[in-house]
């Protein structure tokens, strides 16, 4: 029982070095959701750039990696920033989503 209870606050000290030393983003925070972002991809996006939206449609295999978090560097959609068609809080997400799922990406998704 010393032994395990030893073992357990050896590896509780490591946990806390590693995670001290990391910088945050190397641990995911500050990453978005993926499944919230396909619920508001599918919610927001899908409503316009849809099969029958009036915007071209979109998937997250519309775009490579790299193009899907360009577009979310620049923070707009057409003419307007992108905070003014989705929410702040959503955006993180949603690119979460479309970038891990993307055409170029291990798990390619249509989000039919």
């Amino acid at each position: 029982m010393k032994n395990w209870m030893m073992l357990l606050g050896v590896l509780t000290v490591i946990v806390l070095i590693v995670s001290a030393v990391l910088p945050d983003d190397a641990l995911g925070a500050g990453k978005g959701n993926e499944r919230k972002g396909k619920y508001f991809f599918k919610k927001v996006c899908k409503e316009c750039h849809g099969q029958d939206g009036s915007a071209a449609e979109l998937t997250p295999m519309s775009k490579t990696a790299a193009q899907w978090e360009a577009f979310f560097a620049a923070g707009k959609h057409g003419d307007k920033a992108l905070s003014e068609v989705v929410e702040e809080e959503n955006i993180v997400h949603i690119e979460a989503f479309l970038v891990n799922h993307a055409a170029d990406s291990d798990q390619p998704e249509t989000c039919g």
